[in-house]
């Protein structure tokens, strides 16, 4: 791998390198020279330890040379590609699979699509599976202002029950635009007289 690199790319570097040789430590030789300068750029925002003199003569006895330079993760820096490892990259763009319709939410919407997620365990009609993946996941369009997603036909009904829960206290144009949008909105069925969701189109 080149010099150019990702901070967790350089620290996923730092960690097999140093599994290869069966030991945390990364020698010097182990890196090239921008290697080694991000390397210590990463040790001063606490996710590299760099060698210093003492722990250099142990790597040079256990070396049978001299070691001039080593590095090793830290534990926040192992904990940080843990982390990395659980938090999709979001793309800019995605083609919607079948079943699946591309959706384009404003920031109010998004608001309250998340909050009614937070509120997922005290709800008596949760959220479709899946959907909190997929508000996780929503590329942040800033030129346009919005939340880019793909929801399946579920996911969307239940986005419309988070937007009609939001209009009985709050605002109803995130609901009204969702419906004017993509067709979907939750009311009364005049047949029955309950609350169910309907396709407008």
């Amino acid at each position: 791998m080149g010099d150019t690199m990702s901070r967790v790319e350089l620290l996923e570097m730092l960690r097999d390198v140093g599994q290869a040789r069966g030991q945390a430590w990364v020698l010097f030789d182990d890196v090239s020279a921008g290697q080694q300068q991000a390397a210590e750029a990463a040790a001063r925002r606490g996710l590299v330890e760099v060698a210093d003199q003492e722990a250099l003569v142990e790597l040079s006895v256990h070396e049978g040379r001299t070691v001039e330079w080593a590095a090793r993760l830290t534990p926040e820096a192992h904990d940080a590609l843990v982390y990395a490892r659980t938090t999709a990259v979001p793309t800019p763009w995605a083609e919607p699979a079948e079943h699946e319709r591309l959706v384009e939410l404003r920031p109010s919407q998004m608001d309250a699509l998340r909050r009614y997620l937070s509120l997922t365990q005290q709800l008596r009609v949760p959220p479709a599976a899946g959907l909190a993946e997929r508000v996780r996941t929503a590329y942040s369009d800033r030129a346009k202002s919005r939340w880019i997603t793909c929801l399946t036909e579920e996911q969307a009904t239940s986005a419309a029950y988070a937007f009609f829960l939001h209009s009985v206290h709050g605002s109803v144009a995130e609901a009204n635009r969702f419906a004017r949008e993509y067709g979907t909105v939750y009311r009364v069925d005049t047949s029955t007289g309950r609350l169910r969701p309907a396709r407008l189109r």
